[in-house]
């Protein structure tokens, strides 16, 4: 079954592909054709999942599927969430994104966060919602060169290592993305 995937960030198609086995086959938006960035205006994961998914299947009526991923940091009640790309401003960078996050933690005890990953997919035109998350937390600095976005900052339950100190396969031992992604695959195995 071949899935186009909606979305332009290459990080995520990378994570996801380490992760689809078998019969599945990712299309990416380039590799479909498509050269359209798709807005994220939602105060909820799975609103701007659907929207992309279905701005995809209206535009190929082929079998889609997309994710929205937000770090959700206790001590900030859940900021910055769905908001995690664009913490630092609409074109922030990571860096800007993640100095944000330490400024606002500094001096903060609870450093308790996590990732929920949530994918829509859509068979045919009807929706199935996957949900990851990751329980672990932030970090008072940066640490390793790997992944992208809050990884530096994020060590997850269960590891010493940030995740940007792991290399692919050691972060899905433990990724939310991972974690969605297996119960797409499982859903899509049962069909």
């Amino acid at each position: 079954m071949k899935l186009i995937f909606a979305t332009n960030n290459q990080h995520k198609v990378d994570e996801i592909r380490a992760v689809l086995k078998g019969p599945l086959e990712l299309i990416t938006l380039k590799e479909a054709g498509i050269n359209i960035d798709i807005p994220e205006p939602y105060n909820t994961l799975e609103e701007n999942a659907r929207t992309k998914s279905s701005t995809i299947f209206e535009l190929t009526g082929s079998h889609c599927f997309s994710e929205d991923t937000g770090l959700e940091v206790e001590a900030l009640g859940g900021e910055p969430g769905v908001k995690s790309a664009r913490y630092a401003g609409e074109d922030a960078s990571f860096e800007a994104n993640i100095d944000k996050l330490l400024e606002k933690l500094k001096g903060a005890s609870n450093r308790r966060a996590r990732f929920r990953t949530v994918i829509s997919l859509l068979i045919n035109g009807q929706e199935t919602l996957f949900e990851g998350i990751c329980e672990g937390h932030i970090t008072e600095d940066r640490r390793g060169n790997n992944g992208f976005g809050y990884d530096p900052v994020f060590v997850p339950d269960g590891s010493a290592l940030s995740f940007a100190e792991m290399d692919m396969e050691g972060k899905n031992r433990f990724s939310h993305r991972k974690k969605a992604t297996q119960k797409l695959v499982a859903f899509l195995n049962s069909l």
